[in-house]
């Protein structure tokens, strides 16, 4: 499976946000981003002037950068929620977040994303009981998400839900740390959405 193998820090300074990719160290005075905020280059530091599309084109990549989606699946995901009803960008981000390796980031059982995806593949997690290794597998509503119970007594997974306590838990999740799992009960609302995303410059991308 393709993904991104460089250095991640990068991306956040790319899109002059940051992306928490890196789980603690993005909190810690390690951060790329709070070191050298500029972009990354010869002419990082130099005024640059960007153009209407340059704009939706940061937009669609700092988009794909947060949730870890190469570009033919992004835009399998915006074709699909162009297709259904309703407001497409919100659905966009929907879809995005429905996504198996969010949830398990969203609900605290991984410190990023990019956790969440290694810990899918090494089979760590089920949904409804049954093992899932797939991070873009989409979730639904009444899906229940847990560690599987052989993988509970594991350092890593003690050290996650701590983790996880301390972060707090968003308003369309249902979680249970004493047996790490957790429920999806509704798609989220735009508003209670808190990535740095201007979907509406996507939708204007794609639809040039």
């Amino acid at each position: 499976m393709a993904r991104y193998k460089d250095a991640v820090c990068r991306l956040c300074r790319r899109e002059a946000v940051k992306l928490y990719l890196k789980g603690d160290r993005c909190f810690s005075e390690k951060c790329a981003f709070m070191r050298k905020g500029y972009i990354p280059g010869e002419h990082g530091q130099s005024r640059q002037k960007i153009s209407e599309y340059g704009m939706q084109l940061r937009e669609k990549q700092r988009a794909r950068r947060i949730y870890g989606v190469l570009e033919n699946q992004f835009r399998r995901y915006f074709k699909e929620a162009d297709r259904r009803k309703g407001v497409t960008g919100e659905i966009l981000l929907q879809i995005l977040e429905s996504r198996l390796d969010n949830m398990v980031y969203r609900m605290g059982f991984a410190r990023s994303r990019a956790e969440a995806r290694q810990l899918i593949r090494h089979g760590h997690f089920e949904v409804n009981g049954r093992k899932v290794d797939i991070p873009s597998y989409q979730t639904r509503p009444g899906d229940i998400v847990s560690v599987r119970e052989n993988r509970r007594s594991r350092n890593l997974f003690r050290e996650i839900a701590d983790w996880g306590s301390a972060q707090g838990t968003v308003e369309w999740l249902e979680v249970d740390r004493e047996n790490m799992s957790g429920k999806v009960t509704r798609f989220p609302t735009r508003e209670e959405l808190d990535v740095p995303i201007t979907e509406h410059l996507i939708v204007e991308f794609y639809s040039r």
